[in-house]
């Protein structure tokens, strides 16, 4: 029922959105639960003011997330859970990005932020739209186990259902994961004596491209650290998509290189 009050094309971007937003909370949350800490004592200190927490998780993660606005709390607060909770946490993680990591980081989450306001006609109906949303995706499996991308798997599956409805070909939006996987494998051959390898895609889409041929190359190099990504797109929800896809990938934000920009009227 939400899919009929939105535009298919936004409604994909809010999916994708939150599914980003809870990975980046639960690589916080398991990152510090492996540390030692339980929930109980996070919940008392994993807050703005706690120097010492805050510090460490921009300087590890590149951002911050506080434990009243981690994805996992919004699921616990049942029906305390309200739409001001998801804005509030989107303005604080905006203010929380580590200097270094601003490239990477930066509007990442403004598509999802604006489009809130979509969801429904009050605040009442917004907030029964997201907590119906984040209980569709709390159970998407988001860890490097899966063995294939997520966020692009879900972004193709999306974009070719959706696209009939865009009264678009779904070829305009992205390219179709035989032909991208084949791709790889020839340009992972050509460069398979390399030691560094800098991979660039001039319209980077869901990013999904640029993590075929990066896996494709991995294969032949001692370490997949040492494979820099460059990263060009047009449409601003598109390229946060790109940067989204690539860090859930484990791909380190100083080996991403990302731009918003028109390739064909200005060559980067």
């Amino acid at each position: 029922d939400m899919r009929s009050k939105i535009d298919a094309n936004d409604y994909k971007d809010y999916i994708l959105g939150f599914i980003f937003y809870k990975f980046l909370s639960d690589k916080e949350l398991d990152g510090l639960l492996a540390d030692g800490w339980t929930k109980d004592t996070l919940e008392e200190y994993l807050i703005e003011d706690n120097d010492d927490l805050y510090n460490l998780c921009r300087s590890r993660y590149g951002y911050f997330i506080a434990y009243k606005d981690l994805f996992s709390t919004w699921l616990e607060m049942g029906s305390d859970f309200d739409v001001a909770n998801v804005s509030d946490a989107l303005s604080a993680f905006k203010r929380n990005i580590n200097e270094n990591h601003k490239k990477v980081f930066e509007n990442i989450f403004d598509t999802l932020d604006t489009g809130l306001s979509k969801l429904g006609e009050s605040s009442g109906a917004r907030t029964k739209a997201i907590r119906s949303l984040i209980n569709l995706i709390n159970p998407i499996p988001m860890d490097d186990k899966q063995g294939y991308d997520v966020l692009g798997y879900i972004y193709e599956y999306l974009i070719s259902n959706f696209a009939a409805n865009a009264g678009k070909k779904a070829g305009e939006f992205y390219t179709p994961h035989e032909v991208s996987l084949v791709m790889s494998q020839i340009v992972a051959d050509h460069l398979k004596d390399r030691e560094t390898i800098q991979i660039y895609d001039p319209t980077s889409g869901s990013g999904s491209l640029l993590i075929n041929i990066g896996q494709s190359v991995a294969k032949y190099l001692k370490d997949k650290d040492k494979i820099k990504y460059y990263a060009q797109e047009l449409k601003e929800n598109t390229y946060s998509l790109t940067r989204m896809n690539l860090v859930m990938r484990g791909i380190k934000p100083e080996n991403i290189v990302a731009r918003c920009g028109d390739t064909l009227a200005e060559d980067w």
